[in-house]
């Protein structure tokens, strides 16, 4: 609502319309999520979501990918009631307590092999993005470097050095170098089976060894194992090793975001794990905290050169944040539910495939385990001008119909999320505790809602859209 409108002077017929016309007279415009989804959320559990207004959402945002476990799962609910039944402080800075012990223990028991055995961990402020601050003042301290390199189509945080690594940067310091894509492949040689990937690996190597090339010796590079803000394009485990190897040749620090990735996101404890090599740091939140605010890095001992000080915040120390983070990642062991995402995410991403026949909207189908996306495409248009040269070009996206179907879909009680370059990205993020009757609902709502966008008059709003 403009600022120069006036205020709504009719009473709200309901409790539920009443809080969301608060919400808009009230909250910041940057507000996101409660845009797109006008839902007043009461009761949840698990993969459900219980509105104001007594209806029931099936939840496949799971607070952006922190819900591992789903909502108020009863490991986490007891976790965090036992901490407050002792009487342990809730607020430590960054003293040792036992509930702390317990959860980085459990950390670097999941924690790739050789980086647990020689790892430091840093508890940073609440959030992803001060986690990805902590890292590049990491890499910068211990190399003497400033320049970082990332990826075309990222996404690490809202905070100014994490936005300036993000694809959407519009005051470049870092040096941005191609992500691997087949079904948009900025080299036009994609087309499946990991052919696009070869190309921006041999441009990254040509650009560190050119000595006009412009760019410094860096102090890191930061990668996301599967870009999900960017369209859930998982990086190809073979393009990763040989990230890993022209770092590590070049004494380049390795950042593995893995603020959404981690813990069973992908079908393996750690994204990371899928191509098996191990970075120097590990960015690490949302899931972490077991639904609460919680944010670490972890990292190589030989980069630990900070003194005392040189990373710190007032809230390190939630308690209550480490109890849920450490039963969650805990039952996520104990029950391999990596193992469950990969074998139930590869059965949703099979049937949303077949969808395709039947719906040429769908351009492509993509992701790991639980961290799906489909791309909406708009197959009677001509490719995008910078596709033009692709022997297979994609059709251009379709950020439109993707609106309509994520409306669809809350119609239909079922919560997804947009992303991508365009917003034409509908993405899954549900919860790894997720049944095979839940995964079947989820797909039919998705489905129907994809058959009722198509028949909708969106198109009429998308010429234009993609530029």
């Amino acid at each position: 609502m403009s600022v120069t409108e006036p205020a709504p002077v009719a009473p709200p017929t309901t409790a539920h319309e009443g809080i969301l016309r608060r919400q808009t007279l009230r909250e910041s415009a940057a507000r996101t999520y409660a845009r797109s989804l006008p839902i007043v959320p009461v009761r949840a559990r698990g993969l459900t979501i219980e509105g104001a207004d007594g209806r029931r959402y099936l939840d496949c945002l799971s607070g952006a990918g922190t819900l591992a476990l789903g909502h108020n799962h009863p490991v986490v609910l007891e976790a965090i009631r036992k901490v407050i039944d002792s009487g342990a402080p809730l607020h430590v800075l960054d003293l040792a307590t036992p509930v702390k012990d317990a959860f980085t223990t459990e950390l670097f028991a999941t924690l790739p092999r050789r980086l647990a055995e020689n790892a430091r961990i840093q508890f940073c402020g609440p959030a992803g993005t001060d986690a990805v601050e902590a890292a590049f003042k990491l890499v910068r301290a211990a190399t003497g470097r400033t320049g970082l390199l990332a990826f075309t189509g990222a996404y690490h945080g809202m905070t100014t050095g994490a936005l300036a690594a993000s694809g959407g940067a519009t005051d470049v310091r870092v040096t941005r170098l191609p992500f691997p894509q087949d079904y948009r492949c900025p080299f036009g040689t994609g087309g499946g089976g990991g052919g696009g990937a070869a190309p921006p690996a041999r441009w990254t190597e040509h650009l560190l060894d050119d000595r006009k090339g412009g760019v410094p010796a860096p102090a890191g590079m930061i990668v996301e194992p599967v870009q999900g803000e960017g369209g859930v394009n998982p990086a190809p485990d073979g393009w990763l090793r040989r990230m890993r190897a022209i770092t590590e040749d070049r004494s380049i620090p390795l950042i593995a975001d893995e603020v959404q990735t981690g813990v069973g996101r992908t079908g393996a404890f750690w994204a990371v794990d899928h191509s098996g090599i191990e970075p120097d740091v590990m960015v690490l939140s949302k899931a972490i905290g077991g639904s609460l605010p919680l944010a670490v890095i972890v990292y190589r001992a030989e980069l630990d050169l900070w003194q005392p000080g040189a990373h710190a915040g007032t809230f390190r120390g939630n308690q209550l944040a480490m109890a849920a983070g450490a039963a969650t990642l805990a039952f996520v062991r104990e029950n391999q539910l990596a193992d469950r995402a990969a074998v139930l995410g590869s059965r949703m991403l099979a049937r949303l495939r077949e969808l395709r026949a039947h719906h040429p909207g769908i351009g492509d189908v993509r992701g790991r385990g639980l961290m799906i996306g489909l791309e909406l495409v708009d197959p009677e248009r001509a490719p995008l001008p910078a596709e033009a040269g692709d022997p297979t070009p994609a059709p251009p996206p379709d950020p439109a119909l993707a609106l309509a179907v994520q409306q669809e879909c809350l119609r239909r009680g079922l919560i997804v999320e947009l992303g991508g370059r365009y917003e034409a990205v509908v993405r899954l993020l549900p919860p790894l505790t997720l049944t095979d009757e839940q995964a079947d609902a989820v797909v039919d709502r998705l489905a129907d809602a994809l058959a009722a966008a198509e028949r909708s008059p969106h198109r009429r709003t998308t010429a234009g859209s993609t530029t």
